[in-house]
């Protein structure tokens, strides 16, 4: 019955009347037939309702549409100009109406008033201007609330906030900006009544000296506050309790005070409801920004050995997340002179989780089949401190030097206690992170167009771990020791990297751009693992072949070349990247050295084919070096069932890449649509020779030849303005070939493809009520020679949005998941409410949070692989009720 009525709204909803659509088109033009670019135009019916406005381009070009026949008065206004009311009539046949205006200069004295209109979108050049006031439906609590009612903004289930497809570069507070990549510690904190307007900068630049010169494609986000906001101390505190006998709880509070000199943001979280306050960590303390000028060093990741934890993709993790969260971050910005500012930020996380699953594995390949099973009861005890000071010194107005400086330490004590094929295991982890990370730029525009970058940078991190077993799994593979009752692996993986790079831009008046970089990059890996058989605290032996203690150094000396040429609109850009490669590797019996130089060359094209049609294409072929676990050659210990070992000797993998994208109109038009292809070819890739036993699996890395990845994706989004509705529609493919060897038998090609449906209907009502419906169909498929695996998965989701007074508001969400593959229940269905009660304005509020209503306990997914299949049942949150009193101050 729910799935009928479920199916019956969704049905409902996504039922639209193809109206008519009437285009009109013209210039904006002066008494001199000179175009007025920027100029504003209201579409307004009879009755002054407002069904259409736009902005004049450069050209003086505008464009609106409309779906309403009738009498209409077009309206014109420019500062500087008499403004002109044009009537407009449109018919059912009118299709298409061009319609040149001409505006006549107006004289005024500097007293006068100028009005406009009071738009809900400002655009202006490179900045659109959303005002908050126009967007707020009563019930968003938090700036991501805000930010999910702005058109063309996208906020992804884990926060990620895009502008289209596009991730946002970062997120300021009155053109500040505190946590970089981090920035969703800010957007799931950050109250919305202090805000006036949301700023997008599109074509943004992270350096004020690049600003004009490079061709950027980023785009921002800067909140603009309201003056009453601004040099006072304002915040808020919201506490909640469960109202059955689980004992949950939470605890919100941010403090805050923003002037032009000093800006100070403090928050907290405490919580034991599955809340994540943060998002990914890592983005706020490694973030990494592809392509940025002076983003030397980004790239470089630790990689550890040893891992427990668990998770669910595609599922929301605060209803399988048990955790017990504090969070405190201090943030302070302060411009100590006109040219000298300071940014400190104070970050401490710490977290108990615990996650529950049981698993049905499966495996079925080369003749040889079996079926483990695991129920399995994670800890995860975590603490993260990461300290973080940036200064950027104004040498002159065209001179810069910027210094960062992180500190980070983290102390991880991960526990299992797994039934393991009826066995009980119990798994310890202990593990540091210890990094230090510092980064110092110099910046130089010494001429109108032309800017040079000099940066430097050191990072040293390390990773110690301690990981125990208080079992013995692997008789078949050392059958000469016979008394074994645990095990234990010792590791460590540091590295340190030196890097320095000069980097000059030079714009050309025709707008060509012309870019060299030179640099080195040093990096220097440690790795060492000591893999112990015990008899309780008894060493037995430290068996050959599973030690490792290698040194692996590699210098990179490049120089970069990047020039764009302009014709029109459209623009080639073509790269050279000169590699000279000084490998250096030292096992504990031997060294190895190698030098080696490559090419990188690239080839693009971007054509701006008009306002509202653009295209992009690119072909490159890269050569990337192997990293230190892909050269280690003895096995280390890396799950409680899993040896893994690289190939002993340096690899450069070669790839050959090719991509597409289209795009059509833009967030401002009622219709928007793209299209992307990404094709890869991979000369040289790492793939695994892999022999599986029910208590262990050995897996080597090897190198082969020729695989292919195909990724394509299509969107459409559409106003409709009748329903006052925007649909989206969603279709994605991928498909790709590899090979790899089982058990000794050969190699054999996998081939894997991915289709994915999505269709989404969201409002944007005036009124006291909004939804937002969706659905998305995944299918997966692997094949081989003697297997053939797929499945078919289902997500819907409704959500109801009620404002029935100004106090009083009501949020409904329910989700519904179907697991194709999955024998007995493989339906799921989940409900949250969400109840918001203004007490007294700008003062106390309640809230009643109900989550999992209808007390789901478990949750079963189904997976494939190249190998076998896998059934994984989880064990949720119970259904919570949360009463929460907020208090603004």
């Amino acid at each position: 019955m729910r799935i009928k009525l479920f199916f019956l709204i969704l049905s409902f909803l996504s039922t639209g009347t193809i109206i008519s659509q009437t285009k009109i088109t013209g210039f904006i033009m002066d008494a001199f037939q000179k175009p007025i670019p920027y100029s504003s135009l209201l579409l307004q019916s009879q009755d002054s309702i407002t069904v259409a406005y736009t902005y004049s381009n450069n050209s003086g070009f505008y464009e609106l549409e409309l779906d309403e026949t009738g009498d209409f008065n077009l309206i014109v206004s420019m500062l500087g100009y008499e403004k002109l009311i044009q009537p407009i009539s449109i018919t059912k046949n009118t299709k298409n109406l061009k319609k040149d205006i001409e505006l006549k200069e107006k004289l005024f004295e500097l007293n006068e008033v100028i009005v406009n209109a009071d738009l809900p979108i400002d655009i202006k050049k490179d900045t659109v201007v959303y005002k908050v006031k126009t967007f707020l439906r009563g019930n968003e609590v938090i700036l991501e609330d805000l930010l999910k009612n702005l058109p063309g903004i996208n906020v992804d289930s884990d926060g990620t906030i895009k502008f289209g497809n596009q991730e946002i570069e970062k997120l300021m507070v009155d053109g500040d900006d505190f946590f970089e990549k981090g920035y969703k510690i800010l957007s799931k904190s950050l109250p919305v009544h202090p805000l006036e307007s949301v700023e997008l900068l599109q074509k943004y630049s992270n350096s004020r000296l690049l600003k004009g010169i490079e061709n950027s494609d980023k785009v921002a986000l800067n909140l603009k506050l309201k003056e009453e906001a601004k040099n006072i101390w304002f915040g808020d505190i919201t506490m909640g309790y469960g109202l059955e006998l689980s004992n949950f709880y939470t605890i919100k509070g941010n403090l805050a005070n923003f002037s032009k000199k000093k800006k100070f943001y403090f928050l907290s979280n405490l919580n034991n409801t599955g809340d994540d306050s943060t998002g990914d960590i890592n983005q706020l303390i490694r973030p990494y920004r592809s392509g940025e000028p002076s983003s030397i060093g980004d790239n470089q990741r630790l990689q550890t050995l040893n891992n427990i934890s668990g998770g669910i993709n595609d599922f929301k993790e605060s209803r399988t997340n048990f955790n017990n969260a504090e969070l405190l971050s201090l943030n302070a910005i302060y411009n100590l002179s006109n040219k000298v500012k300071l940014k400190t930020l104070g970050f401490l996380n710490t977290d108990e989780i615990q996650f529950f699953s049981n698993t049905i594995d499966n495996f079925n390949s080369s003749g040889f089949s079996f079926t483990n099973t695991e129920d399995v009861i994670i800890s995860n005890n975590k603490l993260t401190a990461f300290g973080k000071i940036d200064i950027t010194y104004d040498i002159s107005e065209r001179k810069m030097l910027e210094s960062t400086t992180k500190f980070n330490y983290s102390n991880f004590k991960d526990n299992s206690d797994l039934n393991f094929n009826g066995l009980s295991t119990l798994q310890s982890l202990a593990s540091n992170n210890n990094l230090f990370d510092y980064k110092i730029g110099y910046s130089d525009r010494f001429a109108d167009k032309k800017v040079f970058l000099l940066t430097g940078r050191y990072i040293k991190e390390s990773s110690p771990q301690n990981f125990t077993i208080n079992r013995f799994l692997y008789q078949d593979l050392f059958p000469e020791i016979s008394n074994a009752n645990n095990i234990s692996q010792i590791s460590e993986n540091q590295y340190q990297f030196f890097g320095v790079e000069g980097h000059l831009l030079e714009k050309k008046q025709n707008g060509n751009l012309l870019e060299f970089k030179l640099g080195n990059e040093l990096r220097i890996d440690d790795l060492q693992s000591i893999f112990n058989i015990k008899n309780n605290d008894v060493l037995l032996e430290n068996p050959d072949g599973f030690q490792n203690t290698l040194e692996y150094r590699t210098n990179d000396l490049y120089f970069k070349t990047k020039y764009l040429f302009k014709i029109n609109k459209i623009g080639f850009i073509g790269k050279l990247d000169f590699h000279q490669l000084f490998n250096n590797l030292e096992f504990s019996e031997n060294n190895k050295s190698q030098s080696v130089f490559f090419i990188n060359p690239s080839l693009g094209l971007n054509w701006e084919i008009n306002k509202s049609n653009e295209l992009e294409t690119s072909v490159s072929i890269t050569t990337n070096n192997a990293d230190v676990l892909s050269t280690s050659n003895n096995y280390s210990l890396t799950g409680f069932r899993f040896f893994s070992k690289g190939t002993g000797d340096f690899n450069q993998l070669n790839a050959f890449n090719y991509s597409f994208n289209y795009k059509v109109g833009d967030f401002s038009s009622r219709f928007f649509s793209g299209l992307s292809l990404n094709y890869m070819k991979n000369n040289d890739f790492f793939s695994t020779n892999t022999s599986y036993d029910p208590n262990f699996s050995l897996s080597e890395k090897i190198l082969i030849k020729d695989r292919e990845f195909l990724n394509a994706a299509a969107y459409s989004n559409f106003y409709f303005r009748k329903l006052k509705s925007t649909l989206k529609l969603s279709l994605g493919y991928s498909k790709s070939n590899f090979q790899n060897n089982i058990n000794d038998t050969g190699l054999r090609i996998v081939k894997n493809q991915t289709n994915s449906y999505q269709i989404k209907l969201k409002s944007a009502f005036s009124g006291f009520f909004n939804y937002n419906v969706g659905t998305e169909w995944l299918s997966n498929s692997i094949e081989i020679s003697t297997l053939n695996n797929k499945f078919t998965n289902n997500t819907s989701y409704l959500d109801l949005a009620f404002a029935f007074t100004d106090k009083l508001t009501l949020d409904v969400k329910t989700e519904r998941y179907f697991f194709g593959n999955l024998q007995g229940v493989n339906t799921y269905y989940f409900l949250d409410v969400t109840a918001k009660y203004v007490l007294k304005k700008n003062k106390w509020t309640l809230f009643f949070d109900g989550r999992n209503l209808f007390d789901n306990n478990t949750f079963r997914t189904f997976s494939i692989n190249d190998v076998g299949n896998t059934t994984t049942e989880y064990r949720l949150l119970p259904r919570i009720l949360l009463l929460k009193l907020a208090y603004r101050f």
